[in-house]
């Protein structure tokens, strides 16, 4: 997996941003003529004031400067309405395209490997695929309104007044590329001060998520004190980098708050000059009055914007970084084969973590007929877990292969994988959703019929019965066996060929487990199983036992073979647990 600076965006995954971000061309020529039009009457009403002037010296009547005047509102008016609907047609834009960004990056992020969400934190995501998105939107709508609209406006009033004075032009013309040519050096050392403030923001909520996510056994252990003081540490790296950013920022402003000033006051000089020397009228000169002016607004709105644009260029380098993150697990294309039990074949399998040389799996043979049910066994850190994930494809083995219905998983397609091979966790995951989506997930429902056969199948027919809205009742409140039972109701829906049950009785008291047995049985019932359980009474009804030890299967065969061997490893770990042979 290839490794990125924050600050240096793949070009290609920039090129995908932006294009997600780029609106239909009715949209775009709206967004151009509002633009256009906000541009253009700014400009046109110091020519009214110009005339006014004039006119008034010239001893104009009140009738006529005052419908001068009345045009000079018109104008004014026209110019507000006119940014007004430039701003709703550009935040409207925006956050079009940034939801389709989101969209994008959370489907990307969700796509990527466990070692890439090990190495990120949940809170850390959401602030790079929200935090940076909202940075981008809202540059995007500064930059139709200010940069855009600022551009133009500067460009139409070095036209005008060149046109006026071409000594004067040349002069605003020349103090114009003089302050651009400043605010462009000075953006060199604001934008790495931006992404270090959006980095330092992200890692303070990883770190926010991580703890409130932990709240319980941080209470509970009394680590509250190592929680505040990890708190006070990545709060002050943000600190530190955001009041870093801010003194550049505030340095920006006053040095262009100066530059303004003399500038102003140098126009003025020349306009009073040429004035006196007959070269323009009293009204000209105070044309240009109001276009120098005019000139110091698109600059200070380009100064603030500079904020923004630090903050929306950090953003769109975190953004095509993420993009830019490929999943170690390529897809293949080839179907598990449908409508029948699965069968499960492990041959030579080895693994090991990114970066770390030594193997958590090795030497791995297991051989399950379709229908066959195969229970794993050993000491907690033996590899149990890694190698369900090695049979969900969570992985790919460094070394052999695993097959399942006679397919590599590394060529099968994953629709197909997903759909055929199942899995309940002792981690349950529950939405804030009702519960019809619970049970699917999310995805089109079976009906509400064949959700209800599947909760009464795992003990939760009375539960579901007495639900105030139904299956459409938002989840709340469950129990820890309540979830676990829930867990198995989706399995029963999905209607898999293979299925792993990964401690999925860890969380369940005696009662509920007892109560649980039967559809597990029904659960595997003309299925392929792999079953993970501390609790060996739960493996009675398993065809095949491996014991695994440090990575290893230091035992393998038939669960009834094993449990009549006084000698094997399988049979003292029931004695000890005080199971039955």
């Amino acid at each position: 997996m290839r490794s990125f600076d924050p600050e240096t965006p793949s070009s290609s995954a920039s090129s995908a941003v932006l294009r997600l971000l780029r609106p239909g061309p009715r949209a775009t020529a709206a967004l151009t003529a509002a633009v256009a039009a906000a541009t253009a009457l700014p400009l046109a009403a110091p020519q009214v004031t110009r005339r006014f002037v004039d006119d008034a010296i010239g001893g104009a009547s009140i009738r006529h400067l005052t419908l001068v005047a009345l045009g000079y509102l018109a104008l004014a008016v026209a110019g507000q309405a006119a940014r007004m609907v430039t701003a709703w047609l550009a935040g409207r834009l925006a956050w079009d395209g940034t939801n389709r960004l989101r969209e994008r990056l959370t489907g990307h992020a969700l796509g990527l490997d466990l070692a890439f969400h090990g190495r990120h934190t949940p809170g850390e995501l959401i602030e790079r695929v929200d935090g940076d998105v909202v940075a981008v939107a809202d540059f995007v709508v500064a930059f139709l309104l200010d940069v855009v609209a600022s551009v133009l406006l500067l460009a139409g009033v070095v036209v005008v007044v060149f046109a006026a004075d071409w000594r004067i032009g040349g002069a605003l013309l020349a103090y114009c590329l003089l302050i651009g040519y400043g605010m462009a050096r000075a953006q060199r050392l604001a934008v790495p001060s931006a992404a270090r403030s959006r980095a330092a923001s992200a890692t303070l909520f990883g770190a926010l998520e991580e703890r409130f996510a932990g709240a319980e056994d941080v209470r509970a252990n009394g680590a509250g004190e190592h929680t505040v003081r990890r708190f006070h540490q990545v709060a002050a790296a943000l600190f530190r980098a955001e009041n870093r950013d801010a003194r550049i920022g505030t340095a920006l402003l006053a040095g262009t708050s100066v530059a303004f000033a003399a500038g102003t006051a140098i126009m003025l000089g020349l306009a009073a000059w040429t004035v006196e020397a007959g070269a323009i009228t009293v009204g000209t000169a105070v044309l240009i009055f109001q276009y120098t002016l005019m000139v110091r607004t698109p600059f200070e709105r380009l100064i603030d914007q500079i904020r923004q644009y630090q903050a929306a260029l950090a953003g769109l380098a975190r953004i095509a970084a993420l993009l830019a993150e490929r999943p170690a697990l390529t897809p293949g294309t080839r179907p598990l084969p449908g409508g029948r039990p699965l069968g499960l074949r492990l041959e030579g399998v080895a693994f090991s973590y990114p970066d770390d040389d030594e193997q958590v799996l090795s030497g791995i043979d297991v051989t399950l007929a379709p229908g066959e049910t195969l229970g794993l066994v050993g000491r907690t850190g033996s590899g149990k877990t890694t190698l369900a994930r090695l049979v969900l494809r969570l992985h790919d083995p460094v070394e052999g292969v695993v097959r399942v219905g006679g397919v590599d998983l590394r060529e099968a397609d994953p629709c197909s994988l997903r759909a055929r091979i199942g899995v309940v966790t002792q981690d349950v995951q529950l939405f804030a959703a009702s519960v019809r989506d619970n049970l699917t997930l999310f995805r089109p429902s079976p009906g509400d019929e064949r959700l209800m056969e599947a909760l009464h199948g795992v003990g939760l027919g009375e539960w579901a019965a007495g639900l105030p809205d139904g299956l459409g009742t938002e989840l709340r409140g469950l129990s820890a066996g309540q979830a676990q039972l829930l867990a198995f109701a989706r399995a029963f829906l999905a209607d898999p060929g293979l299925v792993v049950l990964d401690e999925a009785s860890s969380r369940l008291d005696p009662a509920t487990e007892r109560r649980i047995e039967d559809s597990v049985a029904r659960l595997l019932e003309g299925r392929t199983g792999v079953i993970i359980a501390h609790r060996l009474s739960s493996l009675s009804r398993v065809d095949k036992i491996a014991v695994l030890h440090r990575g290893k299967i230091v035992e393998y065969g038939r669960r009834d073979e094993l449990a009549a061997d006084p000698g094997s490893r399988f049979g003292r770990l029931l004695d000890l647990a005080g199971v039955g042979r």
